[in-house]
């Protein structure tokens, strides 16, 4: 990937945690842990997810590639630790700026890799073979597919549509 593609992408990848708190704006805390009634996570969920996967997921491959020749590269089971970390039970405002700080963090180190950086590999279960040129674009779509998700959920709640409430009253 040229330089200016990267930077392009670079920036996409900046404006996620913006759109991420619009997209909290939104809702009442009550709304932000409604759960889709045939599956799938709240927005509440999502952005822990998120913010989990960006610090745990991306910012660990990204450490790895840089400092080990061809690490394997575990699968983050995001359903798993939403599961055990309760994400529904966790503050939204947190749960943000955990994301936002992650982000910029991976971003600022992506910024600054040499050139022959990006062509360092690694193997990821269940992907293959991977370099660090890839890690940015993962990142891109993983948000283009929780975005969508969001971008329904919040349609749905906004229109009434029935859903599974996990959330206490006493979540903010």
């Amino acid at each position: 990937m040229n330089r200016r593609k990267l930077e392009t992408l670079l920036l996409t990848l900046e404006s996620t945690a913006a759109l991420l708190a619009r997209a909290a704006e939104n809702l009442s805390a009550q709304q932000t842990c409604l759960k889709p009634e045939g599956g799938g996570f709240s927005l509440r969920e999502n952005i822990w997810h998120l913010a989990d996967l960006e610090r745990e997921g991306f910012a660990a491959r990204i450490q790895r590639i840089l400092a080990e020749d061809e690490p394997f590269l575990p699968d983050f089971n995001g359903d798993r630790l939403a599961r055990e970390r309760c994400y529904n039970e966790r503050d939204l405002s947190q749960g943000l700026n955990a994301f936002r700080e992650a982000r910029a963090r991976n971003i600022e180190v992506l910024r600054h890799a040499a050139r022959s950086d990006w062509k360092r590999r690694a193997r990821q279960e269940g992907v293959g073979r991977i370099s660090l040129d890839d890690i940015p674009r993962q990142m891109a779509q993983h948000d283009a597919s929780h975005t969508r998700e969001i971008a329904e959920l919040i349609s749905n709640v906004l229109e009434g549509k029935a859903f599974h409430s996990p959330c206490s009253s006493a979540v903010a």
